[in-house]
């Protein structure tokens, strides 16, 4: 089996629980404050990890408090940091949640953002024919080089998850990127405002007409769809009860990714990636144990 290539962020995720998010000059108290490891790309791997799938994670951890917590905390997991970036601090990301669960971030970027095509030297890109990558690298000075990478790797299917700053991506980044026919996802807010259209059949069309390749779209309790340039699809929603939704996104995508390296159909992996992110709903931050993941049946 091929490889797939994992590119972007681990992160402290500091989780803060309040009532509402605070209008300026508000003296508010929160509820609860837990920390844990995250970052959009992290939490992709996780996922791929459990399925089994062979991968390669291509994520740098810079310096500092940040850094070094990151670090044993991949340490705990039995990872190693695939680059220490010894001359920039690592980020970390506030994450605000509400009661129903749905989440806020305020994200202090550091190295973890960044890219090198060289820390990618010595390993043959042939053993390998998908790779995942994320908006938020994108948007960083260093996207440019990601989008050189893959210039020169045509041969990977990119899975692209521009995230909700989809809009506020430089359009010829994104313009390079749609280029390679990526396979995007993304959740039905990002769509409709990225494609500036008013209804879902209508998103998908002008998404597809740029990037001649299968969209999925993440719509909550609703379930999720995927578009092949002809037939809308829809996958329901799996109920849940929602502690929060940090992660859910990424870990959608990362079932989706790994279900079809198994073999499933669109539609199979589709179902799967929902039970997946039903599962990373009910848990409190974006990591997924083993043994909750256990009881999802692909059949």
């Amino acid at each position: 089996m091929k490889k797939t290539l994992i590119i972007g962020s681990t992160v402290l995720d500091i989780i803060i629980n309040i009532e509402k998010l605070p209008t300026t000059t508000e003296d508010c108290h929160i509820t609860g404050q837990t920390m844990s490891i995250g970052g959009c790309a992290f939490n992709v791997q996780n996922i791929i990890n459990l399925f089994e799938v062979p991968y390669v994670f291509c994520s740098p951890i810079g310096t500092g408090i940040y850094g070094d917590y990151v670090a044993s905390q991949l340490k705990k997991l039995g990872l190693s940091p695939f680059v220490r970036v010894k001359d920039q601090d690592n980020g970390c990301c506030y994450c605000y949640v509400e009661p129903h669960g749905e989440r806020t971030f305020l994200s202090y970027h550091g190295a973890e953002y960044t890219f090198d095509s060289m820390w990618l030297d010595g390993i043959n890109m042939d053993d390998f024919d998908q790779v995942y990558i994320c908006g938020l690298e994108i948007e960083e000075s260093t996207g440019n080089k990601i989008i050189s990478f893959l210039n020169k790797n045509i041969h990977l299917q990119v899975f692209f998850a521009p995230g909700p700053r989809f809009s506020m991506i430089d359009k010829k980044k994104i313009d390079e990127i749609f280029k390679l026919s990526p396979i995007v996802h993304l959740n039905m807010d990002e769509i409709l405002t990225f494609t500036k259209t008013a209804t879902l059949e209508q998103a998908v069309k002008t998404l597809y007409s740029l990037t001649n390749n299968l969209i999925i779209i993440t719509d909550g309790k609703n379930g999720s769809y995927l578009y092949d340039g002809e037939h809308l699809q829809h996958a329901m929603g799996i109920k849940a009860d929602v502690v929060d939704t940090i992660g859910a996104g990424d870990s959608h995508i990362g079932a989706f990714m790994a279900s079809k390296k198994l073999g499933y159909s669109y539609i199979k992996s589709l179902e799967i990636a929902n039970q997946v992110s039903a599962k990373v709903v009910e848990i409190r931050g974006s990591l997924l144990p083993s043994d909750v993941f256990r009881p999802i049946n692909p059949n």
